[in-house]
């Protein structure tokens, strides 16, 4: 476009002396030529000093004088200096040693992007924005001077040959040599202006020959910010994985954890995550209830501190399975577990199989109604199962010593069956005709399954054994630790 320009002004120019609106002609297409002269000052100046608002090292500098001022180094200078004071065989000194020398990487690379930004991209824009541009509209605002000049001259001439023309008796003001002044006048404008036209349009075309080469520019710029942003995802992919087979060769496993992965997530993604077969919490809860909480009395029934049982949940929420601190607490070991209970998506017992549940707690005779439940279990899936099986032969455990801990059948179903078992209303009639008896009903078949926890769980005596000997085990740690603290 600029190109078609230039030439049809360049034809104008050649015939100025011909045309009396030449003045009007040629400002029309300087002022076209000079619009995209001002539009690629403004982009260049525009552009380039965002982008050096967006270095973060200083301009004009070497790489020692960059990497000082980068936020990244003074990160990787931090955990170098956090590493001295951690054991050297510490799995936390080997991460902090990994990220110091990746954050140094990622500040390498950062000050060798903008360093090269800075030579391809900035000088270049700079340099066409406060000195090959300005001098271009320099040299355009020249030739309009001499463009209005010359033409004042040529009316001045044309008038004076004029006036002498209606005159010939010589009563006219004008006299030769005057004319002759004037002549040359125009003369010498028409030759300077000659002179700044072919500059002027030199200028040009080598602008516009040259708009590849600022296209590039930007193009140069983009192939750097993805250069620098592939280099600095290398090197964290490099880190990470190196972390990772290091943590995995030490024994150590890597597991992404947050209250969101124990409390309120579904138990099939809890287990995976943790890979393990019962529940943190349940298991966690019931060790540490087995060894101090079975003489408790009010267990699930009195509530415990609200701070307590928010730090207890915070450390489930963790993955700990070692509760001994909080043995003086068992009233909020016991909230923690009810917690967990209630928080599930789907109740332990699931809300697919309420109408079942509700169905085999109305029947009246007993050995019918526990086959009924045992029929039930059978569609529990495989984790509810298990995790449901465990619970219950604890309960029945903690049910022994009623009189101790006051906590019959019936009062442990009447705290804990809510939140073992709840109906999902949405869409389902029939779980809303039965909502009213519900409460009732729920008590009844936790209390049954309680009571007989040996009947409708066959097999899997080896389980509650083995958490009691574990907690033996903790028991006489413990006791360990506790003598060699007093001696």
């Amino acid at each position: 476009m600029i190109q078609r320009q230039i030439n049809r002004m360049r034809q104008q120019l050649t015939t100025y002396h011909r045309s009396q609106d030449v003045t009007d002609l040629l400002t029309e297409d300087l002022l076209a030529a000079d619009q995209q002269v001002d539009i690629m000052k403004r982009v260049a100046h525009l552009v380039g000093k965002r982008l050096t608002s967006c270095m973060q090292g200083p301009a004009s500098s070497d790489m020692d004088k960059r990497l000082k001022k980068l936020a990244l180094m003074s990160l990787s200078l931090a955990m170098a200096d956090c590493m001295k004071e951690i054991e050297s065989e510490s799995s936390l000194r080997r991460t902090l040693e990994m990220g110091c020398c990746v954050e140094g990487s990622l500040a390498q690379a950062l000050a060798e992007y903008e360093m090269n930004m800075e030579r391809d991209v900035l000088q270049p824009l700079n340099k066409l924005s406060e000195e090959d541009l300005p001098t271009i509209l320099k040299h355009r605002k020249q030739l309009q001077k001499l463009l209005t000049d010359w033409n004042n001259a040529r009316t001045r001439l044309l008038q004076a040959q004029k006036n002498m023309s209606a005159s010939p008796g010589g009563g006219s003001a004008v006299t030769p040599p005057k004319l002759e002044g004037l002549k040359e006048e125009e003369e010498e404008l028409r030759r300077r202006l000659d002179q700044s036209k072919d500059d002027y349009l030199s200028d040009l075309y080598q602008f516009s020959s040259k708009e590849p080469e600022y296209e590039n520019y930007f193009i140069r710029f983009l192939e750097l910010q993805a250069d620098y942003h592939k280099k600095s995802l290398g090197h964290l992919t490099e880190a990470l994985g190196e972390l990772r087979d290091t943590l995995k060769d030490s024994g150590q496993v890597t597991v992404k954890q947050s209250p969101a992965d124990v409390y309120g997530v579904p138990l099939t993604t809890h287990l995976s995550r943790f890979g393990c077969e019962i529940a943190v919490p349940i298991s966690a809860c019931v060790k540490i209830l087995l060894m101090y909480g079975m003489h408790e009395e009010g267990l699930f029934r009195l509530a415990a501190g609200a701070s307590v049982l928010k730090k207890l949940k915070a450390r489930l929420a963790a993955g700990a399975s070692d509760l001994s601190e909080f043995m003086s607490e068992l009233h909020a070991v016991a909230g923690a577990l009810k917690s967990y209970l209630r928080e599930l998506p789907e109740p332990l017992m699931t809300s697919e199989l309420y109408s079942d549940w509700m169905k085999a707690a109305s029947i009246k005779e007993a050995e019918k109604r526990q086959e009924s439940y045992r029929e039930v279990l059978q569609k529990l899936p495989a984790e509810n199962y298990n995790n449901l099986r465990y619970l219950i032969k604890f309960l029945a455990k903690l049910a022994e010593q009623q009189e101790v801990n006051k906590m019959t059948p019936s009062n442990i179903a009447i705290v804990l069956g809510p939140n073992l078992l709840w109906a999902q209303s949405e869409g389902d009639t029939s779980v809303i005709d039965i909502a009213s008896a519900s409460p009732i009903l729920v008590v009844n078949v936790v209390e049954g399954l309680i009571s007989c926890a040996t009947d409708v769980f066959p097999g899997g005596k080896m389980d509650l054994i083995a958490v009691c000997m574990h907690a033996v085990a903790l028991l006489l740690v413990h006791y360990v630790r506790e003598c060699m603290s007093a001696a």
